[in-house]
């Protein structure tokens, strides 16, 4: 048990270091199939695209492991 938690917290720590420039890397937000709007002087984004391509990524790589 005490061996999981570990794993995840480093595996979240590794992800918070990597996931800012990954998502300069690949445009995070601007794909297209990406919705973004602005309402009342903020700006919107639901990176519709952006979740299914690192979902499938994801999944790549578990069946990899």
């Amino acid at each position: 048990m005490l061996k999981w938690l570990l794993t995840l917290v480093v595996a979240i720590f590794l992800l918070g270091i990597i996931a800012p420039h990954l998502a300069r890397f690949i445009r995070f937000g601007q794909l297209p199939g990406d919705f973004a709007f602005r309402f009342r002087g903020r700006n919107y984004v639901f990176p519709v695209a952006t979740t299914i391509i690192f979902s499938v990524l994801l999944w790549l790589l578990s069946r990899l492991i």
